[in-house]
């Protein structure tokens, strides 16, 4: 089973690495992190006015990552949520797992027959959706990569900022152990964007206190058994180890279970990323030292609104950054509450 996947994985990349045309050809390639054409959300208003109307009969085609995730589901309830309050009609549809290019790509091959007016879309990874990209551009429908993975040529881009989850992380570690000391990284998989960016934002970050040193960078595929798995193999090795990071919240509950079993919880410091209830959960028990939100709910609401800004003609940065803040114990109260209107009115603060 496993070489059928990445049978499938290489099947897919080798489709797109020779799809390419003029047209993704005149677009350069996409770094969120770095891009110079961006803009922060909350001043979207001030710079562009109210989020105009949406024309009548508007249908957006949302690609999501994966249905059995709770961040991503949280993107789509966000979606969800601003196109019944913009009253239009919205056609969500999720990969069954996060390890399902070629369903994405189905997905994304019945939007574009349905001729939905703009398409939303999570990429698995950079390439699975370079092919429906290219044909979203040839028909002049507008392609909006929402957060994680990104379309190398993609024109917009509406998300966090993947190497601030990173750095976030280190400047807690250099705050709360000046001295320095070892700590580990546990990524998500390869060939994504966010796990490339969050592993530079920790390690390029923590360089500013030259005591800290990295001693593992491991793969735990975003799951929380692999995660659990390698805390325990990383703590046999490193015994002294202060503090691991993980690239998503699943992988650090698991990672604190792997220290709960070891009896070292308490002993070393976990931070995920995402921001989903149990991680909120996990920190009010003390157990999880903490998570980058990055207020999945909000992105989706937001990416919603930048459709509209774009079907109006607005001429919107190619960047648009969504909100993220690091949650421990000193702040997790105030955006436990889950409230979209709430969050967006705090966070634009």
């Amino acid at each position: 089973m496993k070489n059928l996947k990445n049978g499938l994985k290489l099947f897919v990349t080798s489709l797109v690495l020779t799809s390419f045309t003029a047209f993704s050809a005149q677009i350069s390639d996409l770094s969120p992190d770095t891009e110079a054409d961006r803009i922060n959300w909350a001043k979207l208003d001030q710079k562009y006015g109210k989020v105009p109307d949406f024309p009548k009969n508007t249908v957006i085609g949302a690609i999501a990552k994966t249905k059995e995730i709770e961040f991503w589901q949280n993107i789509g309830i966000g979606y969800k949520y601003m196109a019944k309050k913009m009253g239009i009609k919205l056609d969500y549809i999720a990969a069954q797992n996060e390890d399902d290019p070629l369903g994405q790509l189905n997905i994304a091959e019945t939007l574009l027959a349905k001729n939905v007016t703009a398409i939303l879309a999570s990429p698995q990874t950079n390439v699975t959706l370079q092919l429906p990209f290219e044909e979203s551009l040839r028909a002049k429908i507008p392609f909006i990569n929402v957060s994680d993975a990104v379309v190398p040529q993609t024109r917009y881009f509406v998300g966090g900022m993947h190497y601030r989850n990173g750095m976030d992380v280190a400047e807690w570690f250099i705050a709360n152990y000046p001295k320095g000391g070892e700590v580990a990284v546990i990524e998500g998989l390869p060939l994504v964007y966010a796990t490339t960016q969050r592993s530079r934002g920790f390690i390029n970050t923590l360089k500013k206190n030259h005591d800290f040193k990295v001693v593992e960078k491991v793969c735990g595929n975003w799951l929380s058994e692999d995660a659990r798995k390698l805390t325990e193999e990383i703590v046999a090795k490193h015994p002294n180890i202060l503090g691991i990071y993980c690239h998503n919240d699943i992988m650090a509950l698991g990672a604190v279970e792997g220290l709960k079993k070891l009896g070292k919880l308490g002993q070393v410091a976990v931070f995920g990323t995402d921001g989903i209830a149990s991680a909120y959960e996990s920190i009010e028990k003390g157990e999880l030292t903490g998570t980058v939100d990055s207020f999945p709910e909000v992105t989706g609401a937001i990416a919603v609104q930048v459709v509209a800004r774009i079907l109006k003609g607005q001429q919107i940065p190619r960047v648009v950054v969504t909100p993220q803040r690091l949650i421990t114990q000193e702040n997790y109260k105030t955006f436990k509450k889950r409230d979209i209107e709430f969050l967006m009115k705090e966070l634009a603060k």
